[in-house]
């Protein structure tokens, strides 16, 4: 369904099991620059209505989500610790050459959230089902659902303002690029690396 070409080692989730705290913190950092993604596709492109209204929406739901984790975090004694360089966000960035038009532009933005957030979705799924923790179990069941629904929505967005050939192109060309980052990046004890 995702179109991931490298699924998560299982045994990703006995690396999150001995780090619940750090994975915490950085999943709370995750949902923050979401919310950021979000308002920054509205400062950047507020002529397409229909983006606006829809990155509204979500900056109001990730920012939720932050909060939600951040209870997580406080209800176990814990405190928000300090936001980590992403390294996988940060090298899957230097996939689409800088320049070009504004619309080319938008859409690598577009195609860089869809893909974040299928691989958050895939990780949600892997904690749902492996995680011995049933309060997190729970949590990463509830939170999955809602990811997916961000990842249709940013290729959706896409599709409808690049020229869907050429966007599925490009989907299919970062999708083989993110699967040799997950290679190397794939075994860490954060949200996506």
């Amino acid at each position: 369904m995702l179109g991931l070409k490298l699924p998560t080692d299982p045994r990703w989730v006995n690396i999150v099991e001995k780090n619940i705290e750090e994975i915490l913190t950085d999943h709370a950092y995750c949902e923050q620059k979401a919310a950021s993604t979000a308002i920054s596709l509205i400062i950047g492109f507020p002529e397409k209505s229909e983006l606006v209204k829809e990155m509204t929406a979500l900056a109001r739901e990730e920012m939720g989500h932050f909060n939600m984790v951040h209870d997580k975090i406080v209800k176990r004694g814990w405190v928000l610790g300090r936001e980590r360089k992403d390294e996988y966000v940060i090298e899957l960035m230097k996939f689409f050459p800088k320049g070009g038009s504004r619309e080319t532009h938008l859409v690598h933005k577009l195609l860089y959230a869809a893909l974040i957030e299928a691989r958050s979705c895939e990780r949600f799924r892997l904690l749902s089902e492996e995680i011995a923790d049933e309060e997190l179990s729970e949590f990463y069941r509830n939170l999955m659902v809602s990811e997916a629904n961000h990842y249709t929505m940013f290729l959706k967005f896409a599709r409808k303002y690049g020229k869907k050939g050429e966007v599925d192109q490009k989907w299919e060309a970062l999708l083989e690029y993110e699967a040799q980052l997950m290679k190397d990046l794939g075994k860490k004890g954060t949200m996506h690396g």
